[in-house]
């Protein structure tokens, strides 16, 4: 270890050994905790719902098989937190894992399965999966890799990916505490003759260290130094010494690296009205859109597999885009004007009870909306029959 980094350490500042970085430790660094959290946190809260295709349109499934993917995939656990967990596997050590329970057709039961404790094992073209000692087929495996490597077997985690910027974190966040803890010291230039040889140089600095610390417990503000001496700062002075600017710049690496708009990890540094609310589409159309998408095609290969038989299971990311109850009510109000939906529909987004009035499930249009060029016919009703004049109205009514 060279003079500089020896006396650099007096500091606190091991320029030679960074930290070890693992989950845990990874987790101690706010913007990761909080990409991880957030991002698990969105996907395990996500309506998901299995369909059976009809003639009718689709419709959803009821039995085991739609209770343990919508409501409680085991006895243990609820679906979110059943899915929070996955989740936050796929977004630290970079995969998640679930066995499916079958009983025929039917899917009893899905139980959650430690990555770090499963080894999967590819033969040709086939892929089992030992955790527990026990091996289970693929095709009985949720599988969702961050990435997956070359080999098509183990996969890349964003923390392993993320290993450097994580390391710059938490040495910033140990330098800061040392450097408040001991008073806000920053790393000092002794300037002046300097004895020659090693040991006569480490005693200088043993000297010198003595002095500082003396100095610290007492709280005085002076440092004896030898005659012809002087220490002058060369390092960052006690108002910046939290590095601000290079904190936030590693904010910044993480959002790159889940991919996550700056808002999400609290980063309103750069943030206005309009382009925050830009942030909120690109969470929904380029992340979250994504893994639902990759996810899907996972749950529907291993829970139905190829065949499908006419089931799926999908996303509903309506609830990301909600918008304000202003928003939200014009926009249904619309749908139904235009006959895209039919007022029941839009009573259920509202999770409002379906209406009893059979009109309640119709697609209704204005009916004013005629065709370009054309005009009403007189004497014809909306829905093609006579239209009834003041008199008929009033016998109906009577």
């Amino acid at each position: 270890m060279s003079h500089t980094t020896e006396f650099m350490a007096l500091f606190g500042m091991d320029l030679a050994r960074l930290p070890n970085v693992t989950i845990d430790s990874a987790l101690t660094v706010p913007a990761v905790a909080c990409a991880v959290a957030f991002l698990s946190r969105t996907m395990a809260t996500l309506p998901l719902h299995a369909h059976r295709d009809t003639k009718d349109g689709p419709v959803r499934l009821t039995g085991k098989t739609a209770v343990s993917i919508h409501e409680a995939p085991n006895n243990l656990m609820g679906a979110a937190k059943f899915w929070q967990y996955f989740w936050q596997q796929v977004f630290t050590g970079g995969r998640g894992l679930a066995w499916i329970e079958r009983n025929g057709p039917h899917i009893e039961a899905m139980w959650l399965m430690d990555p770090r404790k499963t080894r999967i094992k590819r033969t040709g073209f086939s892929l089992t999966y030992k955790f527990d000692n026990k091996e289970y087929p693929a095709a009985d495996v949720i599988d969702i890799p961050f990435m997956l490597r070359a080999d098509q077997v183990s996969h890349y985690g964003p923390i392993t990916l993320a290993a450097k910027a994580i390391q710059l974190a938490l040495a910033m966040n140990d330098y800061g505490s040392t450097f408040f803890a001991g008073g806000g010291v920053p790393p000092l230039s002794l300037e002046g003759p300097l004895p020659e040889g090693a040991p006569a140089l480490q005693r200088s600095f043993e000297d010198i260290k003595r002095a500082i610390d003396e100095a610290r417990k007492s709280g005085k503000p002076i440092v004896p130094m030898p005659p012809g001496h002087k220490l002058t700062p060369i390092g960052i002075d006690p108002e910046k010494g939290q590095m601000t600017g290079a904190r936030l710049f590693q904010v910044q690496e993480f959002a790159r690296i889940w991919q996550l708009p700056p808002t999400f990890l609290h980063d309103l540094s750069k943030g206005t009205f309009a382009n925050v609310e830009q942030q909120d589409l690109h969470l929904v159309k380029h992340l979250v859109g994504q893994w639902a998408r990759l996810a899907e095609d996972e749950l529907n290969l291993k829970l139905f597999g190829r065949s499908k038989s006419g089931r799926y299971v999908e996303f509903n990311l309506d609830g990301l885009m909600r918008g304000d109850f202003k928003s939200r009510i014009e926009g249904i109000a619309r749908a139904i004007q235009t006959a895209q939906m039919t007022p029941n529909e839009g009573r259920l987004l509202e999770n409002r009870p379906r209406h009893a009035n059979p009109a309640a499930d119709e697609l209704l249009v204005q009916g004013a909306t005629v065709v370009l060029g054309q005009q009403p016919v007189a004497g014809v009703g909306h829905n093609g029959g006579p239209a009834l004049d003041d008199g008929e109205k009033n016998d109906d009514k009577a």
